[in-house]
């Protein structure tokens, strides 16, 4: 019979991994900011080509005070979100179909690895073309940018699928979207996860390359307006403020669903 303090161990453990794991980060990026100070202070650039931690931390500030940075967000943020959710749905049903015919994979398949190593920014004259300086550029721009990740690892998922869980799915009356939603979407999901984060970056990136063509109220052109302005604060407080939400979203979300994955299939590792 477990003891409570053999009950407190694992929670123990836990709290001091995490206690060691904020302490090695606290420590790296205050290494970090100290070498940046200690530059900006011996002013080896300019002041306004090179600024200090002081004047960005003042542009965050002022940005988040006049509600810019918090508008700027929200309007970057739904278009993400509705152009890689359309990137995600339009993957899956195309890796599935590439991984289950042979046809489509040696045809289409073919041409979308092609296609994954263009540049996304190399989608933006065409998105102009086709759409104009419009919101339906942007989204065109981020569905194009993480629409191959999802697509190719949702077709390495599929294929590495053992056959034998098919089987007994249709064995057990399973056919169509049930047989797609309750065993090879599950199956597949460890590879599809990856292709998911890999996506995500790519669409993020790919977005505020789109926003830097146009006045679009977005973060791009926040960039944009910093660099007008010869702002350098500006533009790194953006830049901080991008590389922060990429951040949040890839640790709350993307890290959870492995760490889940992992514990589910028996392959959590000790911190």
């Amino acid at each position: 019979m477990a003891t409570a303090a053999s009950l407190t161990m694992p929670s123990a453990a836990y709290g001091s991994a995490f206690l060691k794991r904020f302490l090695r980060k606290a420590i790296f990026y205050a290494v970090v900011i100290g070498l940046w100070a200690l530059l900006a202070q011996l002013k080896v650039w300019p002041s306004y080509v090179f600024p200090t931690p002081r004047g960005v931390m003042g542009a965050l500030w002022a940005g988040f005070a006049d509600h810019s940075f918090w508008i700027a967000i929200r309007v970057s943020m739904r278009r993400m979100l509705l152009g890689y959710s359309l990137s995600v749905i339009l993957g899956m049903i195309l890796g599935l179909s590439i991984a289950s015919n042979k046809f489509v994979e040696e045809t289409l398949g073919g041409l979308l690895v092609s296609l994954q190593s263009l540049p996304s920014i190399c989608w933006l004259p065409l998105a102009v073309l086709w759409f104009g300086l419009t919101e339906k550029a942007i989204l065109f721009v981020v569905v194009m940018g993480s629409l191959l990740s999802v697509t190719i690892a949702m077709e390495t998922g599929r294929k590495q699928m053992p056959k034998i869980y098919g089987m007994a799915g249709r064995n057990l009356g399973a056919r169509g979207f049930p047989l797609f939603w309750h065993v090879l979407l599950p199956a597949s999901l460890p590879y599809l996860i990856s292709g998911l984060k890999q996506g995500w970056a790519f669409a993020w990136r790919s977005l505020i390359s789109g926003e830097m063509i146009f006045v679009s109220l977005g973060l791009g052109q926040l960039l944009m307006m910093g660099r007008d302005l010869n702002d350098m604060s500006q533009v790194i407080a953006v830049m901080v403020l991008i590389i922060a939400l990429g951040y949040a979203v890839d640790g709350l979300i993307f890290c959870n669903l492995e760490r889940q994955l992992q514990r589910r299939w028996g392959l959590e590792q000790a911190s």
